[in-house]
């Protein structure tokens, strides 16, 4: 399974993290000076989820924005879906 969110399509990116030394021409120095290049990746917040994809649940990979902004749809779960059903039948009978 690859690390992309299926609602947003978010991935992982790359970039540089630089570690300087050496101290501020403002403060009276030579100025500060990258000792340090090394790559990095940027992750998303990905989270595993279970979410109903073309009406049947399945557990995907999905990031925490699409969760808070309502892209991703819960199943109801079991004991939801029962108090319902029992409702109707309770107040039937």
């Amino acid at each position: 399974m690859p690390y992309v969110c299926t609602f947003t399509g978010k991935k992982s990116s790359f970039g540089k993290q630089r570690t300087y030394r050496g101290q501020k021409i403002a403060k009276g120095g030579f100025g500060l000076k990258p000792t340090g290049i090394t790559r990095r990746k940027f992750r998303p917040n990905l989270q595993k989820v279970l979410a109903l994809v073309d009406g049947k649940p399945t557990r995907v990979l999905a990031s925490t924005k699409a969760i808070k902004t309502g892209l991703v749809v819960k199943p109801l779960r079991r004991r939801d879906g029962y108090t319902k059903a029992r409702k109707a039948a309770g107040s039937a009978a």
